[in-house]
């Protein structure tokens, strides 16, 4: 039986790992359709305009030059993650962008505490965010909560199973989106324009109550994170960066995934499913405590 318990834990962990890097791979396609597209238009003459608009990459001016209040945000996505408490924050444009967001400031209060409350149609959950241990994460996620870059949408992925985890952040997963898991689907690859390195790996672990990132690299973190309903330590590589704890409503996402799924996501890219019981993140209230 151990054995067993071993095998579908060790299955479930290399499901979840493969959804995160199929997800990686969309968002490669997107980026690639866009640079086809920017030479279509330079082909018809407009190539002095667009050059200053858009980079090599296939992001638009308009994610970097929206963060006007903070001009200086590294555009360097190699940038390794610096010693906790951070003092300085690098992020690094990306696409595709599910909604347009300036970049989160490049000095954090990194001497702050903070909360979270996640508003949704099912009840509030709130989290104590680890600003002493993520601070570029915290820094990030209270940058968008308070730009309203979470109201209404919804929680899109959910696993039961080796790895208990529902996963919310992205903006194409719509308040009112019908989601199908459709691998064509765009939903699951939703950035806010711009990526960060990991931290908080050191020892992680995921019992239940823990906040952490979804990614698909150790560079790929935006705006995308689950959070764990039941103990999923031997299930997930320390990977993806905890940044924060349930403090209360934990119970309101397990009850969530005691209904199941919608609709169920391929196993090729990494399994689970839509939850049946929708869960609609109206907005977050972030709190300094």
């Amino acid at each position: 039986m151990a054995g067993k318990n071993e095998r579908q834990r060790r299955q479930a962990r290399e499901r979840y790992r493969r959804q995160q890097q199929q997800r990686a791979v969309r968002q490669r396609q997107v980026r690639k359709r866009w640079v086809a597209g920017l030479s279509a238009v330079v082909a018809a003459g407009l190539i002095a305009g667009l050059l200053v608009i858009f980079l090599p990459g296939g992001s638009g001016k308009s994610a970097s030059a929206s963060a006007s209040k903070s001009p200086t945000a590294s555009h360097s996505a190699s940038a390794a993650a610096a010693a906790e408490p951070a003092h300085h924050c690098s992020y690094a444009a990306t696409t595709p962008v599910a909604k347009k967001v300036s970049f989160p400031p490049t000095a954090p209060d990194y001497t702050a505490s903070y909360q979270a409350t996640l508003n949704t149609n099912q009840g509030k959950i709130t989290f104590d965010l680890l600003n002493s241990k993520a601070t570029c994460t915290v820094n990030s996620f209270i940058h968008l909560a308070e730009a309203g870059y979470f109201d209404h949408t919804q929680c899109h992925r959910m696993l039961t199973s080796g790895i208990y985890v529902l996963q919310c952040g992205d903006p194409y997963a719509t308040s009112t989106e019908h989601l199908t898991c459709s691998t064509t689907s765009k939903v699951g690859t939703g950035t806010p324009g711009y990526e960060f390195a990991s931290e908080n790996l050191t020892g992680a672990k995921y019992p239940a109550g823990t906040v952490a990132m979804a990614n698909g690299s150790a560079t790929s973190n935006g705006s995308q994170f689950f959070i764990v309903f039941q103990d999923s330590t031997s299930g997930l590589a320390a990977t993806y960066p905890p940044f924060a704890t349930v403090s209360s409503g934990l119970d309101i996402v397990q009850n969530v995934a005691k209904d199941g799924y919608s609709c169920q996501y391929p196993q090729a890219d990494g399994g689970g499913g839509a939850p049946k019981k929708k869960v609609i993140i109206d907005s977050v209230t972030i709190k300094r405590t």
